[in-house]
This record gives C-alpha cells, structure tokens and sequence, in this order.
C-alpha cells in the first residue's frame, strides 16, 4: 500500500488544499494529511478545530486520514509509514522555500518530496491572505474547502 503525506497549517484549509488532494488521491492508496502544530505561528484555530474541519470534509472518503503533529514531518512520516511527502507549490518563492525542505528531508529521511504545481485559478490563494481578509472583515467562504 503506497502512502502520502500532506502535511501544512491549514489555517484553513484553501480549496487550492482541497485541489492538491484531489489530484493526490489517485496517485496513492492512502493520503494522510497532517495538520502542523507550529508554536511560531499565528493561527486563528486550534490544531484540533483543523483536524475536524479537514476531517469533515473527506469524511466520506475512507483513504483519506487526518492528523496533527508538533514535531517534524519526517518523524510523522515515519509514524504513518508514508512513502512520500506531498507539497503543493504557488510561486518560484513557494518553490525554492519547498526545495530545501525536500533536500533536508530527503537527507535525514530518505523520504522523497513530490511537489504540485498549484492550478493557476488557485495560485494567488494562500490561508495568511486569506487570515489577512477576515481580520478586515472580508468574507473568504469561496476560498475555503467545505
């Protein structure tokens, strides 16, 4: 059985996320999204609010589990038995920050790093211009998975 992880914040979960997984699923037998637990970051939920809003929303799609972690990918990878980390790239900036985590993961690991190209529609989408939008009271509900 072939496993990937797509691991992020989520913070919320875009439709460019949802897009990401959607192009995944028939790639692997199971995807395990895991939902990052960063002290350093600003989130407007709580892991566990995350988790349960992803978990809805693939809750009739039984390949698919949700997780959160604190610690680093590679160990959850490891847990989960994934055969792959899944990332989704937007910009040449999401691209080289993305390059270098594959690299230092793939040498402490030996996991590989596959990584989507965002769909154009979704490319200017990210959680913190969407995080930004609410603050001033702008209703994002087009841009968040349901």
């Amino acid at each position: 059985m072939k496993t990937a992880l797509f691991t992020g914040s989520f913070d919320p979960f875009t439709v460019g996320h949802a897009d990401i997984v959607k192009r995944v699923l028939p790639l692997f037998d199971r995807l395990v999204i895991g939902v990052g637990v960063n002290e350093r970051k600003q989130c407007r939920q709580t892991a566990d609010e995350r988790v349960a809003a992803i978990r809805k929303i693939y809750a009739d799609t039984p390949s698919v589990s949700v997780v959160a972690y604190s610690d680093l990918t590679i160990e959850l990878a490891r847990r989960e038995q994934a055969d792959v980390i899944v990332r989704g790239v937007r910009s040449v900036k999401d691209f080289e920050y993305e390059r270098e985590q594959a690299e230092m993961n793939r040498r402490l690991s030996g996991i590989e790093t596959l990584l989507l190209f965002a769909d154009p529609q979704f490319s200017s989408i990210s959680s913190g211009i969407l995080r930004e939008l609410e603050h001033f009271g702008r209703d994002v509900s087009e841009f968040v998975a349901r």
